[in-house]
């Protein structure tokens, strides 16, 4: 049995096989897999087995019986529901032990933009017949990190979220969260909301970004409509700048700001705080 990480080039999938290893987890009982194998070089130096694994055509050999396998959600919109269709269809073949996925904030009942597809890969999951853990994840705060450059540049903040807040956490808080429950037993058919411990809004982040450079920054305020002019004379393309003001309203509706308490439960310790990591930026 080993444990399987996908997208292991990844920022958060080679956090949590840093993390296996954290907990105690044989280096050899970790197969950490990737489109481009050759970029797991320094993880197979310290003892982790390495493969090749692309969810556009999975090869049956990389997934063993008894396999607890964490699926990484594609990076691609669009083409995700397909690419996860094929490794979860290829892990029932192998006939692996469980499937843990990494999913979206109350992805089966939500108006969230980014929801539709992961709910539609739990959808197949619980179709597959195959043991699960949904690790629904909320925000990353380093998601934040272009923001923060735009303040350093601007000193300001500029979105359309209004009063909205966000129940960030940083990526290795979930990563934490996605080791315990590969490397612990008891977590079989498991929905996890994953959130902060506090939902923070807008001017906190400023005050965040103020702190952390030295210099002050605000928040200033937009409607959707100036937001996505403001987007697009920066470059973006209709598409892209179209779902960055939608993503901002799913904001001001408070769709980011939960706070269950789970992933502070799954990893032991309260989530890093945002001025916490904002100051290592």
């Amino acid at each position: 049995m080993s444990i399987v990480v996908t997208a292991a080039t990844g920022q958060l999938g080679r956090l949590v096989v840093e993390r296996l290893l954290a907990r105690g987890v044989p280096a050899g009982d970790v197969l950490a897999t990737a489109r481009r194998p050759e970029a797991l070089a320094d993880l197979e130096a310290q003892g982790v087995r390495v493969a090749g694994l692309d969810y556009d055509d999975v090869d049956d050999e990389v997934l063993s019986s008894g396999d607890v396998l964490l699926l990484v959600s594609s990076s691609t919109p669009g083409i995700r529901v397909p690419q996860h269709e094929n490794v979860i269809r290829a892990a029932a073949r192998a006939g692996v032990a469980r499937i843990v996925y990494t999913s979206a904030p109350a992805a089966d009942d939500t108006d969230l933009v980014l929801a539709p597809e992961h709910a539609a890969t739990e959808r197949l999951l619980e179709e597959s017949g195959l043991p699960y853990t949904f690790l629904r994840n909320g925000w990353y705060t380093e998601n934040y990190q272009p923001a923060f450059e735009q303040a350093r540049a601007t000193g300001t903040v500029v979105a359309s979220v209004g009063d909205g807040r966000v129940a960030s956490a940083p990526r290795a808080d979930f990563a934490d969260a996605a080791a315990v429950v590969l490397s612990e037993t008891g977590h079989e058919n498991a929905v996890y909301e994953l959130s902060g411990d506090h939902a923070w809004d807008f001017d906190e982040l400023a005050a965040a970004f103020t702190d952390a450079l030295g210099k002050p920054v605000s928040y200033e305020r937009v409607s959707p409509e100036r937001h996505l002019e403001i987007l697009k004379d920066a470059g973006l393309d209709d598409g892209t700048a179209g779902f960055v003001v939608a993503l901002d309203q799913n904001l001001a509706a408070g769709l980011l700001a939960v706070t269950t308490g789970d992933l502070a439960r799954l990893i032991g310790r309260p989530t890093v705080p945002l001025a916490e990591t904002v100051a290592t930026w």
